[in-house]
């Protein structure tokens, strides 16, 4: 199912039940587990996600484009792959994303 606006529900259920699903690539390649998401106050469609990603020692949060996005019980699949998503710029899980790194961000998944 494709992200469609239905109010605040998106086809696929509340947005603020995806937290903790599981992130996959176009292939099903799991990325790491949804852990908010941002929305856009203009369309009030998911704009990016934040996907915990890496090893269990040395997590990081990646935003990730909801842009054309799918869901499915249990996870969110995204257009991008799995190299793709792990190599764009991303922050400690305690920490915050550079400004450097918000331009970068919008480049690396173009």
């Amino acid at each position: 199912m494709a992200l469609r606006e239905e109010g605040w529900h998106v086809r696929g259920g509340h947005i603020g039940e995806w937290r903790g699903h599981d992130v996959v690539d176009a292939q099903g390649h799991k990325i790491g587990g949804l852990e908010a998401v941002y929305v856009d106050t203009r369309t009030g469609l998911p704009s990016f996600g934040t996907v915990k990603a890496g090893m269990p020692a040395r997590h990081r949060l990646v935003l990730v484009p909801l842009d054309r996005a799918t869901v499915g019980p249990g996870y969110l699949k995204v257009c991008y792959d799995t190299k793709q998503v792990k190599d764009a710029p991303s922050s400690d899980t305690d920490g915050e994303l550079p400004a450097a790194g918000e331009e970068a961000i919008f480049s690396t998944t173009a």
